[in-house]
């Protein structure tokens, strides 16, 4: 299992979500993401979810 990091924006640049969970790659962790975002009601603000090299594996603006 891998660590990935999902953070959200508002349009102003306030970090309104810094939260990371695990996956086995990063196709899982894509899906988690975005679960994660609909649910917190985050879908449409900017974010992104890196994964443990860097590289991003969501990512919205």
């Amino acid at each position: 299992m891998k660590t990935y990091y999902l953070t959200v924006f508002e349009k102003d640049g306030t970090n309104v979500l810094d939260e990371n969970f695990q996956a086995e790659n990063d196709d899982e962790a894509k899906k988690i993401g975005a679960e994660k975002l609909e649910e917190k009601g985050y879908s449409n603000h900017t974010h992104r979810c890196a994964a443990p090299e860097g590289h991003l594996v969501l990512f919205h603006r």
